[in-house]
Formats: structure tokens, sequence, C-alpha cells
């Protein structure tokens, strides 16, 4: 489910950017600092650039970071992962990425690579 936050993301940082973000720091608070040098933990993970706007946008808050399951599994099957490569990188079971597949509106084919269009 994308909430606010989630589509703010994205569109500042880009889907794999955000994926990323949600991979690293899904699920918990994140204090955006008032500067990015290169090196710093965000940097590394998004670029410098990407950092920096996280920064100018957000600095000295601390966000909740989604988990963004939903996303992250659309991602993960237009990289080609099965179900079982989802659920391991989700951190839930097979049957647990079936169910999440059958609540979405449109979902991702098996097998076969998509664009992934914002929502």
């Amino acid at each position: 489910m994308h909430n606010q936050l989630s589509s703010e993301l994205i569109g500042l940082l880009g889907e794999a950017a955000f994926v990323a973000l949600a991979e690293r720091f899904g699920g918990t608070r994140l204090h955006v600092p008032a500067k990015v040098r290169p090196g710093h933990e965000l940097a590394e993970l998004l670029g410098q650039d990407k950092a920096e706007r996280l920064v100018q946008s957000y600095t000295s808050a601390t966000l909740r970071i989604p988990l963004a399951r939903e996303l992250r599994a659309r991602h993960y099957r237009a990289q080609g992962l099965s179900n079982a490569g989802i659920a391991r990188k989700l951190g839930i079971t097979e049957t647990g990425v079936d169910k999440l597949f059958r609540r979405m509106e449109c979902p991702p084919i098996k097998g076969s690579a998509q664009l992934l269009l914002p929502l």
C-alpha cells in the first residue's frame, strides 16, 4: 500500500533508490542529517546526488521509512525473481507473496518483466 511518504520518496529518489532505502531502513525511523558527505551511509546507498536531494527535502527530519512490500514485490518480479526469491527479500513466506499478489488490483505476471508505473 502506498502512503504519502512513499509517493514523495519515489518522486524524489526514483523507484530503485526508494526500494534500496526500504530494504535498508524499512520499518524503522531514519534521521535525515543536515549534510551528507561522501562516504555517509545514505550517500553510499543512494548515491551522492540522491542523498543530497533527500537532505534538501527532509533536513533534520525523522522519517518512518515504510516497508513498501507491495512495491518491492512488483520491483523484484520485474527483475525476474520467483516467488521464493521475493519471499526471501521481503522476509515473508511464499504463501505471503501469493497473498500479496492476489490482493493487488493488477498483479505482475509471473516470469515476465513489466514496466512499473507510479501509483
